[in-house]
């Protein structure tokens, strides 16, 4: 009962944060690109769509590579590792749609109270006047934080799941994360490199009280020919396409409530 009123809940809240996301579509476009981010620690899964492996031996702190999905529908099923195709589903939805010319990032994480959570996040490509572009999300189970560039504070306050967006020349940028208004370094220092022409996005995940926070790094072309791209926003229910890659992680955040409640049992 209680991992029913878990799986319940999520499914709320995986509804509520995809009707909130602003997502552009390119008028040229028939695909989806969709690109996930493992941020939950302590969980590996595989990932079927229509009967085929998509992901095998997905680890905590792997961001795929962009997933190019043709507009239509899917079969989902996420089992554990080595379960195959035919394996007891942790997850599945079948017949989900997906529809064209998205630019999604989906993160799996940890709130900061350390609960599993569902983000999507919607990919900024539009032209940059600097050249190119530093974004930082903050998806760990941490308290708010400053990000500083060279020593100085770049961001500040930032909590989870915000993220902040800096327009900067291509170029190096000698990067940390402290606890917000203090000189407490909780993560980094990390050389950040920041690509003309490249949205250059950086994922600070994991947990604090677990000591194991980490980051990811993301690249996304920018609209660099022309005109800064604005982009327009979907009609109201087109973001239930983006179903298709966050019920995938739906399935890793489902994966860790059941070895913790199986731990759990062990340890009785």
């Amino acid at each position: 009962m209680k991992l029913s009123r878990i799986i319940v809940a999520g499914s709320v809240a995986l509804a509520a944060s995809l009707g909130s996301a602003s997502v552009a579509f390119a008028d040229d476009h028939n695909t989806s690109n969709v690109s996930i981010l493992h941020g939950v620690p302590g969980a590996t899964v595989d990932v079927y769509v229509n009967g085929d492996a998509l992901l095998t031996n997905f680890a905590p702190g792997t961001l795929t590579d962009p997933l190019e999905l043709p507009e239509g529908s899917y079969d989902l099923k996420v089992v554990a590792p080595g379960a195959g195709a035919d394996g007891e589903a942790i997850i599945e939805a079948n017949d989900v749609a997906v529809p064209a010319g998205a630019d999604i990032t989906v993160v799996a994480h940890l709130t900061d109270a350390g609960v599993p959570a569902l983000t999507p996040f919607v990919n900024d490509t539009s032209m940059s006047e600097e050249g190119g572009r530093l974004t930082v999300r903050h998806v760990a189970a941490a308290p708010a934080v400053d990000i500083r560039a060279g020593g100085a504070v770049a961001v500040s306050n930032l909590a989870n799941p915000d993220e902040a967006k800096l327009d900067l020349a291509a170029g190096t940028v000698p990067a940390d994360v402290v606890a917000a208004g203090t000189d407490t370094v909780v993560l980094g220092p990390a050389d950040v490199t920041i690509a003309a022409g490249s949205n250059t996005i950086v994922y600070a995940w994991g947990s604090l009280e677990d000591e194991n926070l980490a980051l990811a790094i993301q690249n996304v072309a920018l609209d660099t020919a022309g005109m800064p791209h604005t982009g327009a926003e979907g009609p109201a229910n087109s973001t239930n396409g983006l179903v298709a890659a966050t019920l995938l992680l739906a399935g890793v955040a489902v994966t860790v409530v059941m070895a913790q409640r199986n731990r759990a049992g062990n340890i009785a």
